[in-house]
Protein backbone atom coordinates (compact mmCIF):
# COMPACT_ATOMS: atom_id res chain seq x y z
CA UNK A 1 0.00 0.00 0.00
CA UNK A 2 1.48 3.33 -1.01
CA UNK A 3 1.15 6.66 0.78
CA UNK A 4 -0.83 9.84 0.36
CA UNK A 5 -0.09 10.11 -3.34
CA UNK A 6 -2.50 7.25 -4.17
CA UNK A 7 -5.56 7.81 -2.02
CA UNK A 8 -8.76 6.10 -3.02
CA UNK A 9 -11.29 7.94 -5.15
CA UNK A 10 -14.09 9.93 -3.55
CA UNK A 11 -12.02 10.83 -0.51
CA UNK A 12 -12.10 7.32 0.93
CA UNK A 13 -9.41 6.57 3.51
CA UNK A 14 -6.50 4.34 2.63
CA UNK A 15 -6.95 2.49 5.91
CA UNK A 16 -9.68 1.96 8.49
CA UNK A 17 -8.60 0.67 11.91
CA UNK A 18 -11.39 -0.82 14.04
CA UNK A 19 -10.55 -0.68 17.75
CA UNK A 20 -8.67 2.09 19.60
CA UNK A 21 -6.83 0.01 22.20
CA UNK A 22 -3.05 -0.19 22.28
CA UNK A 23 -2.82 -2.23 19.06
CA UNK A 24 -5.33 -0.19 17.08
CA UNK A 25 -4.35 3.27 18.29
CA UNK A 26 -0.66 2.72 17.62
CA UNK A 27 -1.39 1.15 14.21
CA UNK A 28 -3.47 4.18 13.22
CA UNK A 29 -0.78 6.53 14.54
CA UNK A 30 2.04 4.92 12.57
CA UNK A 31 -0.09 4.53 9.43
CA UNK A 32 -0.92 8.22 9.47
CA UNK A 33 2.77 9.09 9.92
CA UNK A 34 3.57 6.79 7.00
CA UNK A 35 1.34 8.88 4.75
CA UNK A 36 -1.79 6.74 4.75
CA UNK A 37 -5.10 8.52 5.09
CA UNK A 38 -6.41 6.68 8.15
CA UNK A 39 -9.68 6.52 10.09
CA UNK A 40 -9.74 5.03 13.59
CA UNK A 41 -13.08 3.67 14.82
CA UNK A 42 -14.09 2.68 18.36
CA UNK A 43 -17.49 2.15 19.95
CA UNK A 44 -16.64 3.85 23.26
CA UNK A 45 -13.45 5.83 22.64
CA UNK A 46 -9.77 5.28 23.42
CA UNK A 47 -9.07 4.18 27.00
CA UNK A 48 -12.68 3.36 27.90
CA UNK A 49 -13.30 1.02 30.89
CA UNK A 50 -14.56 -1.96 28.85
CA UNK A 51 -11.31 -2.13 26.88
CA UNK A 52 -8.42 -4.41 27.73
CA UNK A 53 -6.26 -1.27 27.50
CA UNK A 54 -8.49 0.63 29.94
CA UNK A 55 -7.01 -0.01 33.40
CA UNK A 56 -4.76 2.50 35.17
CA UNK A 57 -1.41 0.77 34.73
CA UNK A 58 0.43 -2.01 32.95
CA UNK A 59 3.90 -3.45 33.55
CA UNK A 60 6.54 -3.05 30.85
CA UNK A 61 9.47 -5.45 31.18
CA UNK A 62 11.75 -7.44 28.90
CA UNK A 63 11.92 -10.80 30.72
CA UNK A 64 10.37 -13.52 28.59
CA UNK A 65 12.39 -16.57 29.54
CA UNK A 66 14.49 -17.64 26.57
CA UNK A 67 12.33 -15.74 24.03
CA UNK A 68 14.61 -13.03 22.66
CA UNK A 69 12.13 -11.66 20.13
CA UNK A 70 9.74 -10.38 22.79
CA UNK A 71 12.65 -8.95 24.75
CA UNK A 72 13.72 -6.96 21.68
CA UNK A 73 10.17 -5.86 20.90
CA UNK A 74 9.67 -4.70 24.47
CA UNK A 75 12.83 -2.58 24.35
CA UNK A 76 11.80 -1.04 21.04
CA UNK A 77 8.34 -0.29 22.44
CA UNK A 78 9.81 1.22 25.61
CA UNK A 79 11.88 3.65 23.54
CA UNK A 80 8.68 4.83 21.84
CA UNK A 81 6.71 5.13 25.09
CA UNK A 82 9.53 7.25 26.51
CA UNK A 83 9.97 9.38 23.39
CA UNK A 84 6.35 10.18 22.81
CA UNK A 85 5.53 10.69 26.46
CA UNK A 86 8.19 13.41 26.48
CA UNK A 87 7.08 14.78 23.11
CA UNK A 88 3.42 14.99 24.19
CA UNK A 89 4.17 16.26 27.69
CA UNK A 90 2.55 13.27 29.41
CA UNK A 91 4.36 10.89 31.81
CA UNK A 92 3.23 7.67 30.10
CA UNK A 93 6.12 5.61 31.52
CA UNK A 94 7.11 5.44 35.18
CA UNK A 95 10.72 4.14 35.48
CA UNK A 96 10.30 2.22 38.74
CA UNK A 97 11.92 -1.05 37.57
CA UNK A 98 10.50 -4.57 37.70
CA UNK A 99 11.22 -7.14 40.40
CA UNK A 100 10.95 -10.88 39.67
CA UNK A 101 10.51 -13.22 42.63
CA UNK A 102 12.43 -16.37 41.70
CA UNK A 103 11.20 -19.47 43.51
CA UNK A 104 13.56 -21.83 41.63
CA UNK A 105 17.22 -21.43 40.70
CA UNK A 106 16.51 -22.89 37.24
CA UNK A 107 13.11 -21.30 36.57
CA UNK A 108 11.72 -18.68 34.20
CA UNK A 109 13.80 -15.97 35.84
CA UNK A 110 17.06 -17.83 35.20
CA UNK A 111 16.20 -18.20 31.51
CA UNK A 112 15.26 -14.51 31.39
CA UNK A 113 18.54 -13.53 33.02
CA UNK A 114 20.54 -15.35 30.36
CA UNK A 115 18.49 -13.84 27.53
CA UNK A 116 18.65 -10.28 28.83
CA UNK A 117 22.39 -10.50 29.32
CA UNK A 118 22.89 -11.86 25.81
CA UNK A 119 20.76 -9.00 24.42
CA UNK A 120 22.60 -6.35 26.41
CA UNK A 121 19.48 -5.38 28.38
CA UNK A 122 20.24 -4.14 31.92
CA UNK A 123 19.40 -6.73 34.57
CA UNK A 124 20.55 -7.56 38.09
CA UNK A 125 20.60 -10.89 39.89
CA UNK A 126 20.01 -9.99 43.54
CA UNK A 127 20.66 -12.31 46.47
CA UNK A 128 17.71 -12.69 48.83
CA UNK A 129 19.49 -11.06 51.78
CA UNK A 130 20.29 -8.02 49.66
CA UNK A 131 16.73 -7.94 48.34
CA UNK A 132 15.39 -7.85 51.91
CA UNK A 133 17.54 -4.83 52.61
CA UNK A 134 16.57 -3.00 49.40
CA UNK A 135 12.85 -3.79 49.50
CA UNK A 136 11.93 -4.46 53.16
CA UNK A 137 8.19 -4.22 52.44
CA UNK A 138 8.41 -7.51 50.49
CA UNK A 139 8.64 -10.92 52.19
CA UNK A 140 11.29 -12.94 50.30
CA UNK A 141 11.53 -16.01 52.57
CA UNK A 142 10.93 -18.80 50.02
CA UNK A 143 12.80 -17.34 47.03
CA UNK A 144 15.98 -18.74 45.54
CA UNK A 145 16.98 -15.29 44.27
CA UNK A 146 15.53 -12.11 42.85
CA UNK A 147 15.82 -10.65 39.37
CA UNK A 148 15.61 -6.89 38.90
CA UNK A 149 15.16 -5.00 35.62
CA UNK A 150 16.20 -1.42 36.51
CA UNK A 151 15.00 0.11 33.23
CA UNK A 152 11.56 -1.54 33.30
CA UNK A 153 8.53 -0.13 35.10
CA UNK A 154 4.91 0.88 34.67
CA UNK A 155 2.92 2.31 31.78
CA UNK A 156 -0.13 4.50 32.30
CA UNK A 157 -2.53 2.33 30.33
CA UNK A 158 -5.79 4.27 30.05
CA UNK A 159 -3.97 7.58 29.83
CA UNK A 160 -1.45 6.26 27.32
CA UNK A 161 -4.02 4.78 24.97
CA UNK A 162 -5.99 8.02 24.93
CA UNK A 163 -2.79 10.03 24.38
CA UNK A 164 -1.90 8.01 21.28
CA UNK A 165 -5.40 8.50 19.83
CA UNK A 166 -5.27 12.24 20.51
CA UNK A 167 -1.87 12.53 18.83
CA UNK A 168 -3.21 10.63 15.84
CA UNK A 169 -6.06 13.15 15.50
CA UNK A 170 -3.77 16.16 16.03
CA UNK A 171 -1.63 14.95 13.14
CA UNK A 172 -4.59 14.72 10.78
CA UNK A 173 -6.11 11.30 11.44
CA UNK A 174 -9.90 10.90 11.57
CA UNK A 175 -11.75 9.34 14.49
CA UNK A 176 -15.24 7.82 14.46
CA UNK A 177 -17.02 7.08 17.74
CA UNK A 178 -19.14 4.14 16.62
CA UNK A 179 -19.46 0.37 16.63
CA UNK A 180 -18.25 -1.19 13.39
CA UNK A 181 -18.58 -4.56 11.76
CA UNK A 182 -17.30 -6.01 8.47
CA UNK A 183 -19.52 -5.05 5.56
CA UNK A 184 -19.53 -6.14 1.95
CA UNK A 185 -16.81 -8.25 0.38
CA UNK A 186 -16.09 -8.90 -3.30
CA UNK A 187 -13.46 -10.97 -5.06
CA UNK A 188 -11.66 -11.75 -1.83
CA UNK A 189 -11.48 -8.14 -0.65
CA UNK A 190 -13.41 -6.27 2.00
CA UNK A 191 -15.15 -3.21 0.60
CA UNK A 192 -16.35 -1.48 3.76
CA UNK A 193 -17.34 -1.63 7.41
CA UNK A 194 -20.83 -0.86 8.64
CA UNK A 195 -21.05 1.73 11.42
CA UNK A 196 -23.61 1.79 14.20
CA UNK A 197 -25.92 4.22 12.40
CA UNK A 198 -25.89 2.16 9.21
CA UNK A 199 -23.32 4.21 7.30
CA UNK A 200 -20.77 2.31 5.27
CA UNK A 201 -17.14 3.32 5.52
CA UNK A 202 -15.02 2.08 2.66
CA UNK A 203 -11.22 1.97 2.43
CA UNK A 204 -8.35 0.40 0.62
CA UNK A 205 -7.42 -1.74 3.63
CA UNK A 206 -8.73 -2.56 7.09
CA UNK A 207 -7.17 -3.54 10.41
CA UNK A 208 -9.44 -5.12 13.01
CA UNK A 209 -7.87 -4.57 16.44
CA UNK A 210 -11.06 -5.04 18.43
CA UNK A 211 -9.53 -6.87 21.40
CA UNK A 212 -12.04 -9.07 23.25
CA UNK A 213 -14.67 -8.40 20.57
CA UNK A 214 -12.61 -10.06 17.82
CA UNK A 215 -14.19 -13.53 18.22
CA UNK A 216 -17.56 -11.90 17.48
CA UNK A 217 -16.23 -9.94 14.51
CA UNK A 218 -14.75 -13.04 12.82
CA UNK A 219 -16.32 -16.07 14.57
CA UNK A 220 -15.37 -18.46 11.79
CA UNK A 221 -11.68 -17.57 12.10
CA UNK A 222 -11.25 -16.56 15.75
CA UNK A 223 -14.14 -18.15 17.63
CA UNK A 224 -11.98 -21.05 18.80
CA UNK A 225 -8.68 -19.18 18.73
CA UNK A 226 -9.27 -16.33 21.20
CA UNK A 227 -10.79 -16.95 24.63
CA UNK A 228 -12.09 -13.96 26.59
CA UNK A 229 -12.02 -14.25 30.38
CA UNK A 230 -12.82 -11.97 33.32
CA UNK A 231 -9.79 -10.77 35.29
CA UNK A 232 -10.01 -9.08 38.68
CA UNK A 233 -7.56 -6.42 39.89
CA UNK A 234 -7.21 -4.97 43.41
CA UNK A 235 -5.71 -1.80 44.87
CA UNK A 236 -4.69 -2.07 48.53
CA UNK A 237 -4.52 1.13 50.58
CA UNK A 238 -1.38 1.31 52.75
CA UNK A 239 -1.66 2.57 56.34
CA UNK A 240 -1.62 6.30 56.85
CA UNK A 241 1.90 7.66 56.63
CA UNK A 242 3.31 4.46 55.07
CA UNK A 243 5.23 5.57 51.98
CA UNK A 244 6.93 2.20 51.41
CA UNK A 245 4.50 1.18 48.65
CA UNK A 246 5.00 4.33 46.61
CA UNK A 247 6.72 4.28 43.21
CA UNK A 248 9.96 5.70 44.64
CA UNK A 249 10.27 2.75 47.03
CA UNK A 250 8.63 -0.28 45.39
CA UNK A 251 9.11 -1.49 41.80
CA UNK A 252 6.50 -3.23 39.73
CA UNK A 253 6.81 -6.92 40.53
CA UNK A 254 6.00 -10.35 39.12
CA UNK A 255 5.71 -13.61 41.06
CA UNK A 256 5.78 -15.83 37.99
CA UNK A 257 5.49 -19.26 39.63
CA UNK A 258 2.68 -18.14 41.94
CA UNK A 259 0.95 -16.21 39.13
CA UNK A 260 0.52 -12.85 40.82
CA UNK A 261 1.79 -9.44 39.77
CA UNK A 262 1.55 -5.87 40.98
CA UNK A 263 2.34 -2.21 40.62
CA UNK A 264 3.30 0.31 43.34
CA UNK A 265 0.87 2.96 44.56
CA UNK A 266 1.31 5.30 41.60
CA UNK A 267 -0.53 8.60 42.06
CA UNK A 268 -1.47 7.41 45.57
CA UNK A 269 -4.18 5.13 44.17
CA UNK A 270 -3.14 2.14 46.26
CA UNK A 271 -0.77 -0.76 45.63
CA UNK A 272 -2.07 -2.77 42.69
CA UNK A 273 -2.18 -6.57 43.06
CA UNK A 274 -3.76 -9.08 40.70
CA UNK A 275 -4.12 -12.87 40.60
CA UNK A 276 -3.07 -14.00 37.13
CA UNK A 277 -5.31 -17.04 36.82
CA UNK A 278 -7.81 -17.34 33.99
CA UNK A 279 -11.21 -16.17 35.18
CA UNK A 280 -14.61 -17.23 33.83
CA UNK A 281 -15.64 -16.56 30.23
CA UNK A 282 -16.73 -12.94 30.01
CA UNK A 283 -18.87 -10.68 27.83
CA UNK A 284 -16.83 -7.47 27.33
CA UNK A 285 -19.85 -5.42 26.28
CA UNK A 286 -22.50 -6.42 28.83
CA UNK A 287 -20.44 -7.99 31.64
CA UNK A 288 -20.57 -6.09 34.90
CA UNK A 289 -17.25 -4.94 36.29
CA UNK A 290 -17.67 -6.40 39.78
CA UNK A 291 -14.85 -8.49 41.24
CA UNK A 292 -15.43 -12.08 42.31
CA UNK A 293 -15.34 -12.95 46.06
CA UNK A 294 -12.92 -15.82 45.46
CA UNK A 295 -10.52 -13.51 43.63
CA UNK A 296 -10.74 -11.15 46.61
CA UNK A 297 -9.88 -14.02 48.96
CA UNK A 298 -6.88 -15.03 46.88
CA UNK A 299 -5.63 -11.47 46.63
CA UNK A 300 -5.94 -10.84 50.37
CA UNK A 301 -4.18 -14.10 51.24
CA UNK A 302 -1.35 -13.39 48.84
CA UNK A 303 -0.96 -9.81 50.07
CA UNK A 304 -0.67 -11.07 53.64
CA UNK A 305 2.02 -13.52 52.60
CA UNK A 306 4.17 -11.26 50.41
CA UNK A 307 3.39 -7.78 51.78
CA UNK A 308 2.72 -8.16 55.51
CA UNK A 309 2.08 -4.44 56.01
CA UNK A 310 -0.94 -4.73 53.70
CA UNK A 311 -2.47 -7.73 55.49
CA UNK A 312 -4.88 -5.68 57.59
CA UNK A 313 -5.32 -2.85 55.11
CA UNK A 314 -8.45 -2.26 53.04
CA UNK A 315 -8.95 -2.75 49.34
CA UNK A 316 -9.60 0.82 48.22
CA UNK A 317 -10.35 0.23 44.54
CA UNK A 318 -11.03 -2.69 42.22
CA UNK A 319 -11.06 -3.16 38.47
CA UNK A 320 -12.36 -5.84 36.16
CA UNK A 321 -10.43 -6.24 32.94
CA UNK A 322 -10.35 -9.18 30.59
CA UNK A 323 -7.80 -11.37 28.93
CA UNK A 324 -8.26 -12.22 25.29
CA UNK A 325 -5.79 -15.07 24.99
CA UNK A 326 -4.76 -17.44 22.27
CA UNK A 327 -3.86 -20.99 23.40
CA UNK A 328 -0.10 -20.30 23.26
CA UNK A 329 -0.40 -16.64 24.41
CA UNK A 330 1.23 -15.32 21.20
CA UNK A 331 -0.41 -12.44 19.36
CA UNK A 332 -2.35 -12.68 16.12
CA UNK A 333 -0.93 -10.12 13.68
CA UNK A 334 -1.86 -11.39 10.26
CA UNK A 335 -3.94 -11.00 7.15
CA UNK A 336 -7.46 -12.45 7.25
CA UNK A 337 -7.27 -15.84 5.49
CA UNK A 338 -10.12 -14.99 3.07
CA UNK A 339 -9.82 -11.20 2.69
CA UNK A 340 -6.62 -9.95 1.11
CA UNK A 341 -6.98 -6.38 2.39
CA UNK A 342 -8.21 -7.11 5.93
CA UNK A 343 -5.82 -7.65 8.83
CA UNK A 344 -6.36 -8.99 12.33
CA UNK A 345 -4.50 -7.71 15.40
CA UNK A 346 -5.37 -9.31 18.72
CA UNK A 347 -4.87 -12.07 21.22
CA UNK A 348 -2.66 -10.09 23.51
CA UNK A 349 -4.16 -8.69 26.72
CA UNK A 350 -1.68 -7.15 29.18
CA UNK A 351 1.09 -9.10 27.45
CA UNK A 352 0.41 -6.99 24.34
CA UNK A 353 -0.06 -3.59 25.96
CA UNK A 354 3.61 -2.87 26.49
CA UNK A 355 4.37 -3.88 22.91
CA UNK A 356 1.72 -1.55 21.44
CA UNK A 357 4.10 0.85 19.65
CA UNK A 358 6.10 -2.03 18.16
CA UNK A 359 2.94 -3.92 17.14
CA UNK A 360 1.70 -0.83 15.31
CA UNK A 361 5.02 -0.45 13.50
CA UNK A 362 4.99 -4.12 12.55
CA UNK A 363 1.46 -4.03 11.14
CA UNK A 364 2.05 -0.89 9.10
CA UNK A 365 5.21 -2.47 7.73
CA UNK A 366 3.28 -5.59 6.73
CA UNK A 367 0.58 -3.44 5.13
CA UNK A 368 3.28 -1.83 3.03
CA UNK A 369 4.76 -5.14 1.93
CA UNK A 370 7.38 -5.96 4.57
CA UNK A 371 8.04 -9.71 4.88
CA UNK A 372 7.56 -11.81 7.98
CA UNK A 373 10.82 -11.76 9.92
CA UNK A 374 12.55 -14.55 11.85
CA UNK A 375 10.37 -15.71 14.73
CA UNK A 376 7.40 -13.63 13.59
CA UNK A 377 5.62 -16.57 11.98
CA UNK A 378 4.20 -17.18 15.46
CA UNK A 379 1.74 -14.33 14.79
CA UNK A 380 0.05 -16.07 11.85
CA UNK A 381 -3.63 -16.98 12.01
CA UNK A 382 -2.76 -20.37 10.60
CA UNK A 383 0.03 -21.24 13.02
CA UNK A 384 -0.67 -24.39 14.99
CA UNK A 385 -1.13 -23.24 18.57
CA UNK A 386 -0.63 -25.60 21.50
CA UNK A 387 -2.06 -24.76 24.93
CA UNK A 388 0.79 -23.14 26.83
CA UNK A 389 0.37 -20.42 29.47
CA UNK A 390 4.06 -20.32 30.33
CA UNK A 391 4.78 -17.27 28.19
CA UNK A 392 2.91 -15.24 30.79
CA UNK A 393 2.88 -17.19 34.05
CA UNK A 394 3.89 -20.49 35.61
CA UNK A 395 2.00 -23.48 34.26
CA UNK A 396 1.80 -25.22 37.65
CA UNK A 397 0.22 -22.16 39.24
CA UNK A 398 -2.25 -21.76 36.38
CA UNK A 399 -3.33 -25.38 36.72
CA UNK A 400 -3.67 -25.33 40.49
CA UNK A 401 -5.53 -22.06 40.90
CA UNK A 402 -3.16 -21.14 43.78
CA UNK A 403 -5.54 -22.47 46.41
CA UNK A 404 -2.66 -22.58 48.88
CA UNK A 405 -2.52 -18.79 49.23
Amino acid sequence: MSGRGSRGSGGLPDLVVVGAGTMGAWTAFWANRAGLRTTLVDAWGAGHPRATSGDETRIIRSSYGDDALYARWSRAALAHWRRFGEEWGEPLFRPVGTLWLGHRPDGFEAASLATLRSEGIPVEQVAVDEARARWPQVAFEDDAYVLFEPEAGALMARQGTAAVARAFEREGGAFELSPARPGQAKDGRLLDVVLGDGRRLGAGAFVFAAGPWLPRVFPEVLGELIRVTKQDVFFFGPAGGDASFGPDRLPTWVDYDAAFYGVPAIDARGAKLAPDRYGPVFDPSAGERIVDPDSTRLARAYAARRFPALAAQPIVETRVCQYEMTPDAHFILDRHPDLANAWIAGGGSGHAFKHGPRIGEYLVGRLQGAPVGPGEERFSVGTKRVDDATLRTGADAMASGWQGY
